[in-house]
């Protein structure tokens, strides 16, 4: 009887001594722990994302980095690295209405730039606390500033 109340006893303490340990690993931490992941749509978005940043930084190639971060929007609006799509999406529009890089604009200046203005408020709105909420705000400066959330509404409801 001895023996099973040891062996009982020691089965209990291990349980409760590895129960912290194992429900800690599974705990989401992080800003946004109440967002839940899908580890391979991030990993995919996150390919995306390095695809977009060589486009953008090494070759000037506005359109293909936008088409990569819009398709990050459109798959992923939940992807970890948000804040960046938003922004590169931002500045290659707004590159692309200045008529600067290696890519003719394949649309309007104007739809450019408002295009750009609606990225770059939001990364001004959404990420308070992002490190391209500096620069996404200088670059609004020259487009009209922070456009109004009805404004963007508007504009999303026009879109086929």
């Amino acid at each position: 009887m001895s023996k099973l109340f040891i062996t009982v006893s020691a089965i209990m303490l291990a349980c409760v001594c590895i129960a912290p340990a194992a429900q800690a690993q599974g705990m989401n931490r992080g800003p946004d722990a109440s967002t839940v992941r899908d580890q391979e749509l991030e990993k995919d978005s996150m390919h995306n994302l390095e695809v977009a940043r060589h486009y953008f930084k090494l070759k000037k190639a506005y359109r293909a980095a936008i088409a990569r971060c819009e398709e990050i929007i459109a798959a992923n609006p939940n992807f970890s690295k948000m804040d960046e799509v938003l922004y590169i999406a931002g500045v290659s529009s707004l590159r692309l209405a200045e008529n600067r890089g290696k890519q003719a604009p394949n649309l309007p200046p104007d739809k450019l730039r408002d295009d750009a203005r609606i990225y770059l408020s939001r990364v001004v709105k959404d990420f308070p606390d992002s490190p391209f909420k500096e620069r996404a705000e200088s670059e609004l400066r020259s487009i009209g500033g922070v456009k109004p959330k009805e404004a963007e509404q508007k504009t999303d409801d026009s879109k086929p």
